[in-house]
């Protein structure tokens, strides 16, 4: 990899997908990391519909660190792994309105002390509440990471993150972010790969050594 490559990819996905939006529904900072928090394991339109009724009943953080864990429990059922998500997000809620005044903090580290809080959640918050360059590395990121030559297949996600971060200019990183998904659910799937469509096959270590 190097980063004339690096920039070619994210040009060539840029005019693929030039009106991107975000994936997730939300109207403020809690209301985004709520959802992320949420988002683990499941589609961003389960998360979409499950907030829709969350976000009208419990409206802040004080609103949610007060709630009853059964009927939020009610609420966000239909999403995987529901029952740990329950307790993170009104534990979140409750370190949110009693230690930082319902006021999201801006940087990885008091974010990743929040419950049900990892290192991708905490950088899909600080790219798109606060415009911080972030690259949140998802399975779809790490998948098209490997694949593409930004990392190896044994990599940490923490070293697929400072790859991608090292090849892809730091004003493209947010916007690397959603390409990579985007191209990993349409196209570069885990399973049964679109080569024949992909643009980026020349680029592709994967297809060299796997697919071909």
């Amino acid at each position: 990899m190097n980063k004339n490559k690096a920039l070619d990819i994210i040009n060539y996905l840029d005019n693929l997908y030039p009106n991107y939006s975000n994936f997730l529904n939300y109207n403020n900072n809690f209301e985004l990391l709520i959802a992320v928090i949420l988002s683990a394991q499941t589609t961003d339109n389960k998360v979409n519909q499950v907030t829709e009724v969350l976000f009208k009943k419990y409206k802040n953080a004080k609103e949610l660190s007060n709630s009853d864990y059964n009927d939020v429990l009610e609420i966000i059922k239909p999403l995987g792994l529901s029952k740990t998500k329950a307790k993170n997000i009104i534990e979140t809620s409750k370190i949110l309105h009693q230690k930082y005044q319902d006021v999201i903090p801006n940087n990885l580290l008091e974010l990743e002390m929040l419950p049900g809080v990892g290192r991708k959640t905490a950088n899909v918050v600080l790219a798109l509440g606060f415009n911080i360059p972030s690259m949140p590395v998802d399975t779809h990121v790490k998948r098209l990471a490997i694949r593409l030559g930004f990392a190896k297949a044994n990599d940490s996600l923490i070293r697929v993150e400072e790859n991608l971060k090292k090849y892809i200019p730091r004003d493209l990183w947010i916007k690397a972010h959603h390409l990579l998904i985007l191209y990993g659910r349409n196209v570069c799937k885990a399973i049964n790969p679109k080569c024949a469509e992909c643009h980026l096959i020349k680029m592709c270590e994967a297809y060299k050594n796997e697919f071909k």
